[in-house]
């Protein structure tokens, strides 16, 4: 006779029937039967210091290990701790799962501890938000909620589910536990009409200057977009949605030069992107008559702000593939003298880019620029790392300076201060990759609690503090002549000396000439398999290089005021 099965254990087995290796948690009362059986069913717990962290973790996770990522938080202030990392793991479309735990069902609505709605705060940044309150009913919530969040009923994004104590205590019917909705099922794949697919490719040959900008839904068909750019002969821009996916070698890449093509495409082709305010909203004012196709497997993405002339729905590697064989098959040969004049120029500021990187100079009071700092990581950084990037100004230079195979940062939510639950994340899901986490002082400070749970759980990161003391101040001891405090000075945080308290690694580089050989120990840390933090003092007076060069994705707000006025012309609003 076999041991009877509680709630608790049906979810743990049906997160491991799914393949899920490890929850990113913060114990609690209300979800200790769940904590218990996932321990017995051999899933990894990773506990963190911030129910905020274990669902940055469980997203980063995802994003870099495919399928979804877990995150299981207790009741009450663990579900509205956690709420900024569902939130932003909402708008990245990211997969994640967030379990947690009420009160017993006697006690419901009779003023228990952390008795509240959960599902009530949740329902607006979630796919699915439940209380499951029928044992019978666990094995069907559980895969409705699954499901929901890795996308089979529209756009992927976080899921959220939650059960009574007691119900995750009471023992359930042996025949629950061998449902098919234990295992799951693999989402049905899709694919376009043949009628359309011929139209699109008739519309990519036809056209003479193709832009292709990727997105979210992009980085499940790396292999089939690159061909897919080959044959269409098209300009590629790539987002922070999928940064790294193409490689820069590849004659497509003209990034750049990004603010040219968008101008100057006479098609835009999206792949699983969103027109939002990174790419103008596709607003003709930006990109004036340039047709737009469409090509996504989320129907969301296929109708935000401007509708293609061709909007083709379905699984993108198939898609992507049918359309390259179609483009192969035609034969046609088309001008490409547009597309290798935006190639040369997208070299040619690229090699200004690296330049500029290694003279970059210090300032007046000898700290060094943000960008020299960056010049000598990007030496030193794997080319399959994973990189994070984070925080206000130090990200807009690092997402400029830095071209990784895998790139992380905080998304269309700009919510800052991710960097090292991030990194914690994306290492446990790509144990044999670098990964290396540069980050603002004031971004790393939201969560800079998690270097705990680095050294806790021996993970080999690296996190890069841009110091440019630009959040704390300290008042000088001086007064005028009525006895009022006056000068003021910049606090000089020591954050290596903070990663060191945890029992971490850490260096810190106070001048330029520190910078190689102190960033040099630090690797050699790293790649002995240990975590380490480097704490880099730079110029706050810097001025970053994507609002100079154009090269950033995400436009700065003197852009964004641009295209506004530039829209509101186009309207016949502003007639100057």
């Amino acid at each position: 006779m076999t041991e009877p099965v509680n709630g608790a254990t049906l979810i743990a087995r049906t997160l491991k029937a799914r393949g899920v290796e490890r929850v990113f948690a913060l114990c609690g009362g209300h979800i200790m039967p769940i904590w218990m059986a996932l321990d017995a069913e051999g899933i990894e717990i990773v506990d963190v210091r911030d129910e905020r962290s274990a669902v940055y973790m469980a997203h980063a996770s995802a994003a870099v290990g495919g399928g979804f990522g877990v995150a299981l938080v207790t009741a009450g202030p663990g579900v509205t701790n956690a709420m900024t990392g569902i939130a932003n793991a909402h708008v990245s479309r990211t997969p994640v799962l967030v379990l947690s735990g009420v009160p017993p069902r006697p006690q419901e609505n009779r003023g228990a501890l952390q008795d509240m709605s959960h599902t009530a705060l949740l329902g607006s940044i979630t796919r699915h938000a439940r209380t499951v309150r029928h044992a019978h009913a666990l094995p069907r919530e559980l895969d409705a909620a699954i499901g929901a969040a890795c996308g089979r009923g529209g756009e992927p994004g976080p899921a959220f589910l939650d059960f009574p104590v007691d119900l995750q205590r009471e023992h359930i019917p042996d025949a629950l536990t061998r449902v098919e909705q234990v295992a799951g099922r693999p989402r049905p794949r899709t694919r376009p009409l043949e009628e359309d697919l011929r139209a699109a490719a008739r519309a990519i040959a036809k056209a003479g200057r193709v832009v292709v900008v990727s997105g979210r839904g992009a980085n499940a068909a790396p292999e089939e977009l690159a061909r897919f750019l080959t044959a269409a002969g098209a300009g590629y821009l790539d987002t922070g949605e999928t940064k790294g996916i193409i490689d820069d070698g590849h004659p497509a890449h003209i990034g750049a030069m990004r603010g040219q093509a968008m101008t100057q495409a006479d098609l835009v082709v999206t792949v699983g992107r969103k027109l939002d305010f990174q790419l103008a909203y596709g607003s003709p004012a930006v990109f004036g008559d340039a047709k737009m196709l469409r090509i996504s497997d989320k129907a969301e993405e296929l109708f935000d702000n401007r509708l293609g002339e061709i909007a083709l729905l379905g699984d993108l590697p198939e898609t992507l593939g049918a359309l390259a064989d179609l483009l192969c098959a035609m034969k046609e040969d088309r001008d490409r003298s547009w597309l290798a004049k935006m190639r040369e120029g997208h070299l040619e500021r690229s090699e200004k880019l690296g330049q500029m990187l290694a003279s970059a100079p210090s300032d007046a009071e000898g700290r060094m620029s943000p960008n020299r700092l960056l010049g000598e990581l990007r030496k030193r950084i794997d080319p399959d790392a994973v990189v994070i990037a984070d925080g206000g100004d130090f990200l807009s230079f690092a997402r400029v300076a830095l071209n990784p195979k895998t790139y992380l940062d905080p998304g269309p939510l700009g919510c800052i201060g991710l960097a090292t639950p991030f990194a914690l994340g994306a290492k446990k899901a790509a144990p044999d990759r670098q990964v290396v986490a540069v980050t603002g002082d004031g971004a790393f400070g939201f969560t800079a609690i998690e270097l705990d749970t680095l050294v806790r759980h021996k993970v080999p990161v690296m996190i890069v503090v841009g110091n440019n003391r630009a959040w704390a101040i300290e008042v000088r001891d001086q007064m005028d002549s009525f006895g009022k405090v006056v000068g003021t000075r910049l606090q000089d945080a020591d954050h290596a000396a903070m990663a060191r308290a945890f029992g971490m690694d850490a260096v810190r580089i106070a001048s330029e000439a520190e910078l190689p050989g102190k960033l040099d120990e630090a690797f050699g840390v790293l790649k002995a398999g240990r975590p380490v933090l480097v704490d880099a003092v730079i110029s706050g007076e810097a001025q970053s290089s994507d609002s100079k060069s154009g090269l950033a994705w995400v436009p700065d707000h003197q852009a964004l005021d641009a295209w506004d006025k530039a829209e509101r012309k186009w309207l016949g609003l502003d007639k100057s």
